[in-house]
């Protein structure tokens, strides 16, 4: 009940033992702080914090007008509430090395596993649309100087998304992903983050350019395939990020439920597609509460549950 007893320093731990276990790692996108649990419950070993879903959770676009503290509070919110090792997307730092700086340690405080920090411009793009610039190669790696020099708990995965095999095309791409990712590495990033891979190929591509964990993120309407984890493991992946799925699903839903509402006058045909009342109860313990006031939950709960 309430929260996590798992504290953040042994969920870093786990995040580590998981990307290097050999078994390629599932990290759905969490939505609001209950689907957290809920991805826990269905047995995946940690939770994704999308920028764009917290942006767009908020009525904006994914271009950068999230702020540091409405990250940070949304993140932490959502990491409590599960055991599992949760790692945020950061975008850019929100500004100059010394604001990536303060992101990690407002990140470590709100209880996050690791956070990945990107090399584009400001204002930054969804990383799976047209028209992306990146900042040149200095300007990266000091974001990531910075984010290693900061944490102050050596765990906190420190997570380097390049976006530059978009903003270059062909070949040419790759080969600056691949040399970029080397960079980066040696800038002291735990991770990579190639952002808008097409390929198997090209995915494979990043891990022969370094030795440290990959994640691919298969968003959908994105650049690439919806690769299986048996696809991404073989060549190499560690982590699959799967952003904006339970959003888009969720909205979906949404959508579809108020259109039957106008249509039809009521949500009755659309009541055997929700949730039920039993089961959103269970998910959020309810009955774990009568332990501290047994008047908290002293009903049996309605008939078509």
């Amino acid at each position: 009940m309430l929260y996590s007893k798992t504290t953040p320093e042994q969920k870093r731990l786990r995040l580590r033992e998981a990307l290097a276990s050999g078994t390629v790692q599932q990290f759905p996108g969490a939505f609001n702080p209950l689907s957290a649990r809920l991805i826990q419950e269905k047995g995946f070993p940690g939770v994704y914090i999308s920028g764009a879903v917290l942006a767009n959770d908020l009525g904006l676009p994914d271009i950068g007008l999230t702020t540091l503290t409405e990250v940070a509070a949304r993140a932490g919110q959502i990491a409590r509430m599960t055991d599992l090792p949760a790692i945020v997307d950061a975008d850019t730092g929100f500004g100059e090395p010394m604001n990536v700086a303060r992101t990690v340690q407002e990140l470590e405080n709100a209880g996050l596993a690791g956070c990945h920090i990107e090399d584009q411009v400001n204002p930054k793009r969804c990383g799976h649309l047209d028209g992306k610039s990146v900042v040149d190669q200095d300007t990266a790696l000091k974001r990531i100087r910075a984010a290693v020099d900061a944490r102050r708990d050596a765990d906190f995965l420190i997570m380097a998304r390049t976006d530059i095999r978009a903003a270059e095309a062909g070949d040419a791409g790759l080969r600056a992903a691949a040399d970029r990712a080397k960079a980066l590495v040696d800038a002291g990033a735990d991770a990579v983050f190639p952002e808008a891979m097409a390929t198997l190929e090209e995915f494979a591509a990043i891990r022969a350019a370094v030795d440290v964990p990959i994640l691919a993120n298969m968003t959908e309407f994105g650049k690439s395939r919806l690769f299986t984890a048996d696809e991404l493991a073989g060549v190499g992946i560690n982590l699959i990020i799967y952003p904006v799925t339970l959003l888009r699903i969720a909205m979906g839903a949404a959508e579809r439920t108020l259109d039957t509402i106008r249509a039809d006058g009521t949500q009755e045909a659309q009541v055997e597609n929700m949730l039920t009342r039993s089961r959103l109860y269970e998910l959020v313990d309810y009955e774990a509460y009568s332990r501290f006031d047994a008047g908290v939950f002293n009903f049996k709960v309605p008939g078509r549950h």
